[in-house]
């Protein structure tokens, strides 16, 4: 009894190690399941972007990178309250601001000075903005601010971000006259042509009939 007894465990023990001989050896054959690669998206690149501000060519550029996106006609500062020139940044951007100036002030509308877009620059007063007197747009004729028309205000406050850097120079420059081209001349002054002079005999008088009087000669203008 007790030799069946050791038969029986020595076979129910053979038959658990060659069950999990054979589980390891599935294990082992079965395929390694894939691990699933992680996908990174690179950073979008940094855009760096400069507006340019040609006292002289009263004209604005819009670099990103380097490159010339835009240029637009303003209206700049006048003799007595020029523009600031130097590198600025923008600080703030406000739609439809309120206008203040040595105590004045002219609420959002129609009459606003600026008009309804405001780009702030770095230095206190000063910034870049639309006007009730579009007329002005390519003249120095403002307070020291850039001056634009709307529909180009408009373009350019929608790619500007608070931070872009202004740079405003006064003189033309070899990078201003490269983005701007060549100033226009200036109109040429055309001389009025000098008049032509021309004798004419005076008609003789019918009381004056002597020999030896001396007929008068009159010099006049022909008008062109």
């Amino acid at each position: 009894m007790n030799s069946r007894v050791s038969v029986a465990i020595l076979s129910a023990v053979s038959f658990l190690i060659l069950a999990a001989g054979a589980a390891s050896a599935h294990a082992q054959s079965a395929p390694t399941p894939a691990l699933a690669k992680a996908v990174f998206s690179p950073a979008p690149a940094k855009v760096s972007r400069t507006i340019l501000v040609s006292l002289e060519d009263h004209r604005l550029a819009l670099l990103e990178n380097g490159l010339v996106k835009a240029i637009y006609p303003v209206a700049v500062g006048k003799a007595s309250t020029p523009s600031p020139t130097g590198t600025f940044t923008i600080v703030n951007h406000v739609i439809i601001p309120t206008y203040y100036h040595h105590g004045v002030v002219i609420p959002p509308g129609p009459e606003n000075p600026v008009g309804n877009r405001w780009m702030g620059l770095s230095v206190a007063g000063y910034g870049i903005h639309g006007t009730n007197a579009p007329r002005s747009i390519g003249k120095a004729v403002s307070h020291g601010c850039i001056r634009m028309g709307q529909r180009d205000l408009d373009k350019l406050f929608a790619q500007v971000k608070v931070g872009d850097t202004v740079e405003i120079v006064a003189e033309r420059n070899e990078e201003t006259a490269a983005i701007f081209g060549e100033p226009a001349a200036a109109p040429r002054s055309v001389a009025a042509p000098a008049p032509v002079l021309t004798a004419m005999a005076a008609p003789a008088s019918p009381a004056v009939s002597a020999p030896g009087v001396a007929v008068l000669a009159m010099a006049m203008p022909v008008a062109r």
